[in-house]
């Protein structure tokens, strides 16, 4: 079987839940879906200029109205649940939980642990982090032995 650990920031869409699981053909993929739940203030300004970036102008103006830190880790239990739900129903395996500390340093050990294959990072646009190389995908890049794949998730 093949172990993919899924790193995500919101609950996986009906496309994004078809996308991973097709990756590899008719090969059984087991799933260790890690959710990051929102930052806290210091990443604000990044993600209004992402979504400016993006075009979405209505987005940005309601940045302030999400919860962040500690607020956001109720959310994160329910989208995380609703993401391995999605992934079971597939007919994949499928585990995970809510990461709000050194998300990179968890990623390297549930590698280890799980004896990944292979780690996707579906996640929005990050245009600011991404040029700067400094999204989750491109600094996992240096810290786990296994490919990195980054895919865009799906949006309303």
């Amino acid at each position: 079987m093949f172990t993919s650990v899924l790193m995500i920031e919101k609950p996986l869409s009906s496309e994004d839940v078809e996308f991973v699981t097709t990756l590899h053909g008719e090969e059984r993929v087991s799933f260790v879906v890690l959710m990051q739940p929102r930052g806290d203030q210091a990443d604000f300004l990044l993600r209004a200029i992402d979504d400016v970036a993006l075009g979405e102008l209505d987005e940005a103006g309601r940045e302030n109205e999400v919860p962040e830190g500690t607020e956001a880790r109720i959310p994160a239990e329910s989208a995380l649940l609703q993401s391995l739900e999605a992934l079971r129903s597939a007919g994949c395996e499928a585990a995970g939980r809510v990461v709000e500390k050194q998300p990179l340093d968890v990623l390297q050990s549930v590698v280890g642990e799980h004896s990944a294959d292979e780690v996707i990072v579906l996640t929005a646009p990050h245009y600011v982090e991404e040029f700067f190389h400094r999204d989750w995908a491109s600094r996992a890049r240096h810290k786990v032995g296994v490919p990195v794949l980054k895919l865009f998730a799906h949006s309303e």
